[in-house]
């Protein structure tokens, strides 16, 4: 059952719901409205306010960003303002644009506002007047009629020939027939309730007046505000970020404590507290990768900018990295894998089919325009000229609008002198009313709607008779007449499906990407679209939203989420269910257009919605499609692998080279009477290498990263990062065992030198998976930056201004020709290193054209 107030009224009579609300059809007195709007509160969906300044400060609580801001209160402790204000620098960007994200999020809530109606029809005290929505209370008695918002949800007591477009609601372009008496059963989906008007649906044919049975947040609509209000998933990147930095910030504060406590056991009276307190401050902030958030910013800008030249509009830069991740993409099929607009798809019989079907329109063909069925302008949009010509020149004389319980609608007109009864509607209805010899003919019309309906189709048949009567005809004319019918033909109706859909499909599968349809439309139509882009194979694999939540626990939803490519009728609380449940171990993406997809957009890891979309959708969303194809979300998640391959190479890269660093130094400083490094050239270093680091952003990457989703793996990264830290801290001991006994200034200036150029070949290594000259040529401005590092580590201890800064002493020639070598050595090893250790993990790939 539907968590909503309206399922109990739909299966009991008109007069039981009246006395439930202590109301008749003539409406409520002033007075005990005014009550009820005290006890019940406006008709208004009610949010909770968010302050900007709250949304700042949630930009703050990263793990990662304390960190730098304590890497940055010591930098600028230890006098290194230049290196203090670029950490501050990067902390100030990431909150900005944490912040500007978070604040236009928030404004989704508010743009609900904009799909409810000012005013509402009542009956209050006998007469009918227009009153504020958001003053309608329970018990209201509210008329609509063509052309307006339903205000709040009502159990109508009257529909005169009555449809109602759901499709902000349920996703299903086709008008939905209402009725006012009780049903049978509850309805297991919003689509079956067919006595109730749904707050902010459109009311497209006939007149209908109803009892207001639930207002504000109580209404369908206002569940779907509280939960697209009450999503705030952590996006993937922000999960990997946060379990990366609790791992630094652990390791780092374990690892100083005791080489701290080690350095006065060891030294004992002998140790400069003072000078040892400012080593290991230096060599804590040496560890950090402070340049992480400007890396991540300068891909996501990299691959925001991509996708805006393919009309993709990123509205939370980390965003374009977690659509590299996803592994499902769950997409509603209306407006994105079909048209979202009915065509007449095949004809059967009489070939004036189409032409007495658009006579038979309830508004007339020459008024089609005005017309919001989809079914005629369907019809309108087929017609030929000497068809149009040929209904246009029928005199229509009366009507019988559409009826939902005897499902169709007749019309007379006179043709050439001669009287002729149209009627149309669904299929079995209009057999009732055939001839004896029309009879076979019926049956034959069955076998092909049977057909149509297989392929998700809607049918509608045609019939007519001659009509002869006297002057007093249209007095004559009623229901009664519509009977002794010969069946003209059928029609069926399809919501085609776009051109690009299967190949783009196609390609998400070789990407990885397994593609789910959740749709609001019927079991036939969704398994129809299924077949058709290759997601299933036969119609029964679809499973409704009713059939989910009728599983009895959470394991077997979970199971039965997980292995379904279609659900059909499923309701926005059910998509919202089907998206947790598949995040529990999933990356999840969402793509849909709908106000019913608010809540599962919020949620996913990545939504996603068309520019046509409804506001609330777009700006639940974190990237809007501009043009509406499956193909640029496919381009999306390459470049998110793109960014996502240069994130994780930065953080490998400088953890190996900071790691090395911190294990040989931090050991060092045991072994000698002096430091192997003084805290401002660590964080020189630190700074010089950075800005290398930072291109690794705008990087090429190689093909075989974009071949399946990846996700932030700590252990893995950790594993990498050990393994060639390793190696990095034996090549800085031959340093330290080449130089120490040579002096401090020797050790530090040659150590100094020889780890500036070991992180500089290092990042060439980790780039890539495979052999280094088999990966793709690097970008022209990591090339760039890393032979400007390379000048500037070796002619700054040549310089008096760098001997002066920086205590550096005169390098010789020959230790510059020892450093290089050992640089060479080292990437050699690293390489070999690298290398083993994918294959064994089976990433690598060593073969394959260079590229």
């Amino acid at each position: 059952m539907i968590g909503m107030v309206y399922p109990s009224f739909t299966t009991i009579p008109i007069a039981e719901v009246l006395a439930q609300w202590h109301t008749t059809p003539a409406g409520l007195s002033a007075a005990e409205r005014a009550t009820r709007l005290i006890r019940h509160g406006r008709n208004e969906i009610a949010g909770r306010a968010v302050t900007p300044w709250q949304i700042l400060g949630r930009q703050f609580r990263s793990p990662f960003i304390a960190l730098l801001i304590i890497a940055t209160a010591l930098s600028f402790l230890l006098g290194e303002w230049i290196d203090g204000v670029m950490i501050v620098s990067f902390v100030v960007i990431n909150a900005v644009l944490g912040f500007l994200q978070e604040y236009h999020s928030e404004q989704s809530l508010k743009l609900l506002k904009r799909y409810t109606v000012s005013e509402a029809r009542v009956r209050a005290g006998g007469s009918a007047a227009r009153v504020d929505s958001a003053t309608l209370v329970p018990g209201d008695i509210v008329v609509a009629e063509a052309g307006d918002i339903i205000p709040a949800d009502v159990r109508w007591i009257e529909a005169t020939a009555l449809a109602v477009n759901e499709s902000v609601l349920t996703g299903e372009a086709v008008s939905v027939d209402k009725i006012s008496d009780a049903l049978p059963q509850p309805p297991a989906e919003h689509s079956a309730a067919r006595n109730i008007g749904f707050s902010g649906t459109t009311v497209v044919a006939g007149k209908g007046v109803g009892v207001v049975i639930a207002t504000g947040s109580a209404t369908v609509f206002g569940s779907i505000a509280e939960l697209t209000a009450a999503a705030h998933p952590e996006s993937s990147f922000a999960k990997g970020i946060r379990q990366f930095s609790r791992f630094i910030l652990r390791m780092i504060v374990v690892i100083l404590l005791i080489l701290f406590i080690a350095n006065l056991l060891i030294k004992g009276p002998q140790a400069d507290l003072f000078g040892l307190i400012l080593f290991s401050i230096a060599l804590a902030v040496s560890v950090v990768p402070e340049a992480l958030p400007v890396v991540t910013t300068i891909a996501f800008s990299k691959g925001a900018l991509r996708l805006a030249k393919n009309h993709v509009v990123v509205k939370r830069l980390s965003a374009v990295e977690d659509l590299g991740s996803i592994e499902v993409l769950c997409t509603d099929k209306t407006g994105t894998l079909t048209e979202n607009s009915l065509t007449v798809a095949e004809g059967w019989g009489d070939p004036r089919t189409l032409a007495l079907a658009a006579a038979a329109s309830p508004e007339g063909e020459s008024r089609r325009r005005e017309v919001n069925n989809a079914f005629d302008l369907a019809i309108a949009g087929r017609l030929t000229a000497a068809e149009r010509q040929a209904a246009g020149g029928m005199e229509r004389l009366a009507e019988i609008p559409f009826d939902p319980e005897r499902r169709c609608n007749s019309v007379l007109v006179q043709e050439g002198g001669a009287g002729r009864l149209i009627v149309r509607g669904a299929l079995e209805a209009v057999i009732q009313c055939l001839t004896k010899e029309s009879a076979a003919r019926g049956k034959a019309a069955l076998v092909w709607s049977a057909a149509e309906g297989r392929l998700g189709r809607r049918v509608i048949a045609i019939a007519e008779r001659l009509y002869s009567a006297p002057a007093d005809a249209l007095a004559a004319y009623t229901i009664k007449e519509e009977c002794g019918l010969t069946l003209v033909g059928c029609l069926s109706f399809v919501d085609p499906l776009k051109k690009s859909a299967r190949v783009s499909l196609e390609q998400a599968r070789h990407l990885g990407v397994a593609v789910k349809i959740l749709t609001g439309d019927s079991r036939e139509v969704a398994g129809a679209v299924g077949v058709a882009v290759g997601l299933i194979e036969t119609p029964e694999q679809v499973v409704t939203g009713a059939e989910l939540s009728a599983r009895p626990d959470r394991e077997s939803r979970l199971a039965l989420a997980e292995r379904t490519t279609v659900f059909a009728r499923v309701s926005p609380e059910q998509k919202y269910q089907i998206i947790e449940l598949l995040k529990e171990r999933r990356e999840v993406g969402f793509l849909g257009e709908g106000i019913n997809d608010a809540p599962a957009l919020k949620i996913a890891h990545v939504g996603l919605a068309v520019q046509e979309a409804a506001d609330i959708a777009r700006e639940a969303a974190d990237v809007v499609l501009l043009r509406k194809s499956l193909a640029v979300i496919v381009d999306g998640i390459r470049q998110g692998r793109e960014v996502f391959a240069n994130t994780t190479k930065y953080i490998k890269a400088t953890l190996i080279s900071n790691f090395g660093n911190f294990y040989a130094v931090a050991v060092a400083s045991l072994l000698s009477s002096f430091l192997p490094m003084r805290p401002v050239q660590l964080l020189l270093l630190n700074l010089l290498s950075d800005f290398p680091m930072i291109a690794i952003a705008t990087d090429t990457v190689d093909k075989g990263e974009l071949r399946r989703p990846r996700s932030y793996q700590v252990r893995e990264i950790v594993l990498v990062a050990l393994l060639l830290g390793l190696v990095s801290t034996v090549f800085d001991f031959i340093f330290f065992g080449l130089y120490w006994r040579r002096g401090p200034a020797t050790l530090q200036t040659n150590w100094f030198i020889g780890s500036v150029l070991t992180e500089l070949v290092l990042i060439f290594s980790i780039r890539t998976r495979g052999l280094w000259f088999r990966a793709r040529r690097p970008g022209a401005l990591l090339s760039w930056l890393s032979g400007a590092a390379f000048l500037i580590a070796v002619a700054l201890p040549l310089s008096p201004w760098g001997q002066r800064v920086f205590h550096f002493a005169m390098p010789r020639p020959a230790h510059l020709i020892t450093i290089l070598g050992i640089v060479v050595a080292y990437f050699a090893v690293t390489e070999a290193v690298k290398l083993l250790y994918y294959r064994h993990t089976n990433y690598v790939q060593l073969t394959g054209p260079k590229r």
